[in-house]
């Protein structure tokens, strides 16, 4: 276990990681501290735990659409993959059918 400072709303705090993932929680930090920066110049500082509540809930919205456009984009993926099956599937009887006429042509002029 790495300790690592992280600052958010000008306070540097200790938080704790598995060894190598200290640049990972740098950077989560730094999204969570872009998100009170934003709530503190729209609204004010409001008290440190209402900042970084808001600021939490900013990320959460972000994530529920993250979600959801990952939802619909796995939706239209398998309609995708449905329709090209289908499609294949009507090639291959194409290929068939033109497959028997070429062969009835071949026989007839044998």
């Amino acid at each position: 276990m790495t300790e690592v400072m992280v600052g958010v709303n000008g306070r540097a705090y200790p938080v704790g990681c598995e060894d190598g993932q200290e640049g990972h929680v740098q950077a989560l930090a730094a999204m969570f501290n872009h998100h009170v920066s934003q709530v503190a110049r729209d609204v004010g500082q409001l008290g440190e735990t209402r900042l970084f509540l808001l600021g939490a809930l900013m990320l959460a919205d972000e994530l529920a659409d993250a979600r959801a456009r990952l939802e619909a984009a796995q939706a239209a993926l398998v309609q995708a993959q449905a329709g090209a099956e289908a499609a294949e599937g009507r090639a291959v009887v194409a290929l068939e059918h033109a497959a028997k006429k070429i062969e009835a042509m071949a026989a007839k002029a044998a």
